[in-house]
């Protein structure tokens, strides 16, 4: 596996790969990597000949108050799971390399998609994905790109800006990679205590209610996100960020699930930030 640290180690290597006439699948990443990291590597082994991943934490996406010096980073670890699904590149420059000095430039999506859910509270935090991602897609010159759907609104806000500035790149969104007990795996489980990871067990099974709910008739949003906040005020440690459902992929507001329905939750177990979701199939 090659690590690529430069624009330019990674741009020669995607120029290589392209000039043999082979297909190129990106996966972004900030590190930490885990089973559902791997999951996407996998599915983008499926697709393309080469597969390059990004490892980066970015510090454009991360609000001031945010945990981005603290954000986990263990590159070595990284590598050898990386080596272990068959990664043929990692690129993993430092923040200088990807922000210069006199550095000013930002995709910036607008519209009522980056306005709710996690837009909401973490104003700036798509303009930073959106930044990133098209750099990274311009520089590996990638045919596909794989995201998970534990991050459902970034998904929507990548495909978004990528058909807006015609970027001949094709966005794949993978299900969510889930431990055996139900909690969706997250770098961020790494800061979670042992009491504080039973704790946040809440936040699938609240999920799994509502779509049992829903399984049985129960259409209308209101409902289904009540059923999810009560499980939730069950337990002691976890604070609601929002408990919301929307039309996906386009995020649209609705009363009745009458369309593919992403019902999404934002929640803190202690100091940890976690996000999980569910798609309802109507």
């Amino acid at each position: 596996m090659k690590i690529l640290t430069t624009i330019e180690a990674i741009q020669n290597y995607a120029t290589s790969c392209k000039t043999q006439g082979k297909t190129i699948a990106l996966v972004p990443t900030m590190g930490a990597l885990h089973e559902g990291h791997l999951t996407l590597m996998r599915a983008a082994r499926k697709k393309c000949d080469i597969v390059i991943a990004s490892v980066f934490v970015n510090p454009t996406q991360f609000g001031p108050n945010e945990d981005y010096d603290a954000y986990p980073r263990q590159f070595e670890a990284d590598c050898e799971k990386l080596e272990s699904v068959a990664v043929d590149a990692v690129f993993h420059p430092e923040p200088t390399e990807m922000y210069p000095e006199g550095y000013c430039t930002y995709v910036n999506v607008e519209g009522d998609i980056t306005h709710k859910l996690c837009g909401a509270q973490r104003p700036g935090h798509f303009r930073g994905v959106a930044t990133v991602v098209t750099k990274l897609i311009n520089l590996s010159r990638a045919d596909e790109a794989f995201f998970g759907q534990k991050d459902a609104q970034q998904v929507t806000v990548i495909r978004r800006f990528v058909e807006d500035l015609n970027i001949n790149v094709h966005i794949n969104m993978v299900p969510i990679a889930r431990e055996e007990n139900g909690l969706a795996r997250s770098s961020r489980n790494s800061y979670l205590s042992t009491e504080e990871k039973n704790a946040a067990l809440v936040l699938s099974r609240s999920l799994k209610q509502a779509k049992a709910a829903f399984s049985q008739g129960e259409t209308e949003v209101t409902a289904l996100e009540n059923i999810v906040r009560q499980e939730l005020g069950k337990e002691p440690l976890a604070h609601i960020d929002y408990v919301k459902a929307y039309a996906y992929p386009s995020l649209k507001p609705l009363k009745q699930v009458n369309e593919d329905t992403l019902l999404a939750i934002a929640v803190k177990i202690g100091k940890t930030r976690l996000i999980d979701n569910v798609i309802l199939s109507a």
